[in-house]
């Protein structure tokens, strides 16, 4: 599978893998009805209101903590709004990214969890301890020639996971925690450093042989194309996951972060939910920047004169 840019936990970093050679395809199963969507809030459209460089959280062991319970609280609970949940998932998420850079702040933080709180964050973080292991560089003065786009609707894009889970026999946590990680479940829209494409990041020759002859583009082509080729490679039994996980991105990293993410989602569907929220940071020496749905650089450019240009506070 291709070498391509990982998205970590909540900033984006640039790092590469090789490219493992693809295996011979697999023969594909004849399509099995789709299953019902599980209903799902669509996330509310915050736009602006993040911010340029996202939510606030205390430095604090115990005030986090505070706001990792009441933030998971929120999106685990059915009866709040679109709205609450995504506001929720993107604290949370600058809680992890915090914690993950800063991982001296982290022992405090979990002795002060619930149990069921401080074993997400664990795998939380942790996922994003792995990406970032896996960077090629630190944080630099530019912003990336990305354009952000809007993902699919949260029940969309879960009945999708639900369609490949049922087509190929690999589990739709796999598949979302792949998304998550190759493009933020869609909205980085632009190709990698290294060629490959789509929201789940092919290289044109491995799409070529596994994409069903889809859109590499579309995320309903893309998921299933995803989910065929980590069949071929025995993704879809629990003794072969690893393995195909690493045919995807040859690093023992990389298939670990995914398999965390994966197990906050089994452990409870809504955590889905809230990685869906989930925006797009690019971490640079002017600090943490958000790039909301709309972004869209040619080229690379300077973080500080981004900011100026968008009125937003260095």
């Amino acid at each position: 599978m291709p070498g391509r840019r990982v998205v970590v936990a909540l900033v984006v970093l640039a790092i590469g893998a090789g490219c493992a050679d693809a295996p011979s395809p697999a023969a594909v199963p004849a399509p099995a009805p789709v299953p019902a969507p599980v209903p799902a809030p669509a996330t509310a459209d915050a736009g602006a209101a993040i911010g340029p460089h996202g939510p606030s959280v205390p430095e604090e062991p115990g005030a986090l903590a505070r706001v990792l319970e009441d933030t998971q609280a929120t999106i685990a609970d059915p009866a709040r709004t679109p709205g609450d949940v995504a506001a929720a998932a993107r604290t949370a998420q600058v809680a992890h990214e915090e914690l993950a850079f800063r991982p001296e702040r982290l022992p405090p933080v979990l002795a002060a969890l619930s149990p069921r709180v401080r074993e997400s964050t664990e795998r939380i973080v942790g996922a994003g301890r792995e990406l970032l292991s896996m960077a090629k560089r630190g944080p630099g003065d530019m912003l990336p020639a990305w354009r952000i786009a809007a993902p699919l609707p949260p029940g969309e894009l879960r009945a999708v996971y639900a369609e490949a889970q049922d087509r190929f026999g690999v589990p739709w946590t796999v598949l979302a925690a792949v998304n998550l990680v190759e493009s933020r479940m869609g909205r980085i829209a632009s190709h990698s450093e290294a060629g490959a494409r789509g929201p789940m990041q092919f290289m044109p020759s491995t799409w070529a042989s596994y994409g069903l002859g889809g859109d590499v583009t579309d995320p309903h082509d893309a998921v299933l194309g995803a989910a065929n080729y980590l069949r071929a490679n025995g993704g879809d039994t629990e003794a072969g996951l690893d393995r195909a996980l690493q045919r995807y991105n040859d690093d023992d990293r990389y298939v670990r972060a995914v398999r965390a993410y994966a197990a906050v989602m089994q452990a409870d569907e809504r955590a889905y939910l809230g990685f869906h929220a989930w925006e797009v940071y690019f971490r640079t020496t002017a600090g943490r920047v958000h790039l909301p749905v709309g972004y869209d650089e040619a080229e690379p450019v300077p973080a500080v004169a981004y900011l100026a240009r968008t009125g937003a506070p260095r």
